[in-house]
């Protein structure tokens, strides 16, 4: 899937699994994922800031990189409306980097699609989308496999993190 979209280069760059239980819930407000993982920080213009996510170093890159992403989701398990399914702003993506305070105003010009899936479905999304997620209303797990994947390489000295 990623190669049909991003060409025989695409590579998986990042995987984040999502497990929301009833004990483990949250929201996460309208947003564009940002930043990449690397192996390790260098200093590179036009890449920052900086930040540790669970030991990963994470680093916001020019936008063109980001724009050239997209974004697969295995869903593990049925996603619903009551346990909290990714919801995006359809066609987010082709607007470039959104500023903080024009998303509200973006999400009410470009509407909400709630991402429901049955366990085992594959939504692919442009990793600049806006999204957002809710916290779980029901009593049902929620795990989803998220990969994103690239099909440029990095400049140098800097590499991406990879699986």
């Amino acid at each position: 899937m990623a190669a049909y979209h991003l060409g025989p280069l695409a590579q998986p760059v990042r995987a984040i699994l999502f497990d929301k239980t009833p004990a483990t819930n949250w929201s996460l407000g309208w947003h564009q994922d940002r930043t990449i993982a690397v192996r390790a920080r260098a200093d590179v213009p036009g890449y920052g800031p900086w930040s540790t996510k669970q030991g990963i170093q994470h680093v916001e890159p020019p936008f063109k990189i980001t724009e050239a992403m997209m974004t697969l989701r295995l869903h593990l398990d049925d996603t619903l409306t009551d346990n909290a399914p990714l919801l995006i702003a359809p066609g987010s993506h082709r607007l470039g980097r959104i500023p903080a305070d024009a998303i509200a105003d973006t999400v009410a010009r470009y509407g909400t699609l709630a991402c429901l899936a049955d366990a085992g479905d594959v939504w692919s999304y442009a990793t600049p989308t806006l999204h957002a997620s809710g916290a779980a209303q029901g009593e049902r797990r929620r795990r989803v496999l998220q990969v994103d994947y690239a099909a440029t390489a990095l400049p140098e000295p800097l590499v991406w993190l990879g699986l």
